[in-house]
């Protein structure tokens, strides 16, 4: 990135009108009433990777049952991760827990007005550290994501790769010299902003309506949609995988049979239905789940088809096949009989988000079955 002090010269002058922008249309979010820095670093995190419009009830529950930084530290894993069921990235909350505790043995279950003792939190990087000083502290600090790049390489008409770490810094640096001393958490804000809801990532940005309208090379030049330029990702794995959705009565209540995903790898430590690696057909899938039904002392009466569904992550896609399997109500009872490690009877009520007490966090990947579930129950 060349002529760093033009650069820096053109960033100058977007700042006035981008906070006049943001102060007139800034959009109402449950974060932005009652700032406090435990609020801020919450949302934050929550945002990374999720659409706001789906983080918003999950704040609103989070912030609910865990209103500071010892309730969050205190709060049993499995709840915490029940908690987070469906916003997915399950790592995000064990390191929110991480750093609370860090936060009560250390700060006095504070977050510390200062960017670096931020950065060093688990799970905080450069941009969520940013973030927090600047909103919560109104530290003038940087917070470059990727909202941020698209509006100021389309501003500079820079074509320099945004995955590198090296693009990121350069920007940080850039904004550096132009943060306000006063009201740097709302010069951010105002630039996610815009890259949220003006300066789009995946459809035609709404120059018309931009602030910036005038100061923006790539407007000038009509090279909006070239930027940012990012290298291309590598192509996922497709993984193939069969799911037994097992089904009984009891007592006049209804449960399934979950498993507990290994301690590492994809969804580490979470509930999943029981699967098994490739696409089985019915004779296939009914044999594999009797053998899994004897290892556990359960008949499994009948096998019938249910819904399919694919789920993508960074690097690995799920296409998934299922299969319903009934179980005989007596051969489930008595409920305290001792599963093998890692299975567990849940009653199906529990399998909803908002159960006020359950420690069953069932990820979105395996939501169509849940789903499937709670309508029959």
């Amino acid at each position: 990135m060349n002529n760093f002090l033009c650069q820096t010269k053109r960033l100058q002058q977007i700042v006035e009108p981008l906070l006049l922008w943001y102060h007139q249309n800034k959009r109402d979010l449950p974060w932005r009433q009652q700032v406090s820095p435990y609020r801020v670093w919450v949302s934050e995190i929550m945002l990374q990777q999720t659409r706001v419009e789906a983080v918003k009830p999950y704040f609103e529950r989070f912030m609910q049952e865990l209103p500071d930084v010892r309730a969050l530290a205190d709060c049993p894993e499995d709840r915490l991760l029940k908690l987070w069921e469906g916003l997915g990235y399950y790592s995000r909350a064990r390191n929110l827990q991480k750093a609370a505790r860090v936060l009560v043995e250390q700060y006095d279950a504070k977050l510390p007005a200062n960017f670096e003792q931020l950065r060093a939190l688990p799970g905080i990087g450069d941009y969520t550290a940013g973030a927090i000083a600047s909103i919560a502290f109104d530290l003038p600090v940087p917070a470059v994501d990727g909202n941020v790049l698209r509006v100021l390489t389309r501003v500079l008409c820079c074509s320099d790769d945004i995955s590198l770490e090296a693009t990121k810094q350069q920007f940080r640096s850039l904004l550096a010299q132009v943060e306000p001393s006063h009201g740097a958490g709302a010069f951010n804000q105002s630039l996610m902003e815009l890259g949220a809801t003006v300066c789009l990532p995946n459809s035609p940005p709404q120059c018309l309506v931009c602030p910036l309208q005038t100061l923006c090379l790539a407007n000038q030049k009509g090279t909006q949609t070239d930027f940012p330029v990012k290298a291309p990702k590598k192509a996922r794995r497709i993984e193939q995988r069969t799911l037994f959705i097992f089904s009984c009565d009891i007592d006049g209540k209804s449960y399934t049979l979950l498993h507990r995903r290994p301690s590492k790898g994809v969804l580490r430590g979470l509930w999943e239905f029981p699967s098994v690696e490739g696409c089985l057909n019915c004779d296939d899938a009914f044999s594999a789940a009797c053998s899994l039904a004897d290892e556990l002392g359960i008949f499994a009466l009948k096998i019938q088809p249910a819904p399919s569904s694919r789920h993508i992550f960074t690097h690995i896609e799920w296409q998934m096949s299922a299969w319903e399997i009934t179980a005989h109500a007596s051969d489930f009872a008595p409920l305290s009989r001792q599963l093998l490690d890692d299975y567990r009877l849940v009653e199906i009520a529990c399998l909803s988000h908002d159960h006020p007490t359950s420690d069953v966090a069932l990820p979105s990947a395996f939501a169509p079955w849940r789903e499937m579930l709670l309508s029959t129950f």
